[in-house]
C-alpha cells in the first residue's frame, strides 16, 4: 500500500487494530482457573459443621457470599447473599435463629447512626425504603439478622452492617422453611 491510498477510514482502522492486539492476546492467555459468579460458591455439606440436622442448619458463607440451608430431610437449598461490609462489622460462629418477623420494623444501631447521622430513629415495617426487606429471622446475637432488601444491587457484595442479606424473595421462601431453633452458622 503506498501513502497515496492511505486515507483517513484506513489509518483508524489500523490504528484501533494496532491498539486492541495486546489485550486480545492477554484474552488468549487467560489462566483456565478464571473464576466466574457461578463457581464462585464453595461447596458445603452441613455434616462438616453441625453434628447433627436438629430442626435444619444455614451456613452463611461469607467469602463466597452465598446462603446454605437444609431442612430436616437434607433437602439443600443455596441463596445468593448480601454480607458486611468489612471485617469489623463481621460476626463469625455458631448461632440459631431466634425469632421471626414478617415486615419487621427497622432501628440503627448506635454505630450505624454514627456513620450516618442522617438515618432515621425507627423505620415500620413494609415502609418504603425499609432495609430489612419483607422477612427478617433473628440470630442469637444482637442487631445480626437475615433478612431481605428491597435494593437488589446489595446481593453479592459486600454491603451490610453486618447482616446476611436476600433477595425478597428468597428470604420470603426461605422464612416459610425455618423454624425457630434452627443452627446457624456464620463463616
Amino acid at each position: 500500500m503506498t501513502l497515496k491510498h492511505l486515507n483517513r477510514r484506513t489509518a483508524i482502522v489500523t490504528g484501533l487494530a494496532a491498539l486492541a492486539t495486546p489485550s486480545l492476546i492477554r484474552a488468549q492467555e487467560a489462566p483456565e482457573t478464571t473464576r466466574r459468579n457461578a463457581s464462585a460458591f464453595k461447596t458445603q455439606h452441613w455434616s462438616d459443621h453441625f453434628d447433627s440436622l436438629g430442626k435444619g442448619c444455614i451456613v452463611a458463607d461469607i467469602s463466597s457470599r452465598a446462603l446454605h440451608y437444609w431442612d430436616t430431610n437434607e433437602t439443600y437449598i443455596l441463596y445468593p447473599s448480601s454480607v458486611p461490609q468489612t471485617e469489623e462489622l463481621t460476626k463469625r460462629g455458631y448461632t440459631e435463629v431466634v425469632r421471626k418477623a414478617e415486615n419487621p420494623s427497622w432501628t440503627p444501631t448506635a454505630s450505624m447512626r454514627e456513620r450516618d447521622p442522617d438515618l432515621p430513629e425507627r423505620m415500620e415495617g413494609g415502609e418504603a425504603g425499609n432495609p430489612l426487606g419483607t422477612r427478617a429471622m433473628y440470630l442469637g446475637w444482637p442487631a445480626y439478622l437475615i433478612h431481605g432488601t428491597h435494593d437488589t444491587r446489595k446481593i453479592g457484595r459486600r454491603s451490610s452492617s453486618g447482616c446476611i442479606g436476600l433477595y425478597n424473595q428468597h428470604v420470603e421462601a426461605l422464612f416459610e422453611k425455618v423454624a425457630v431453633g434452627t443452627q446457624v452458622l456464620l463463616l
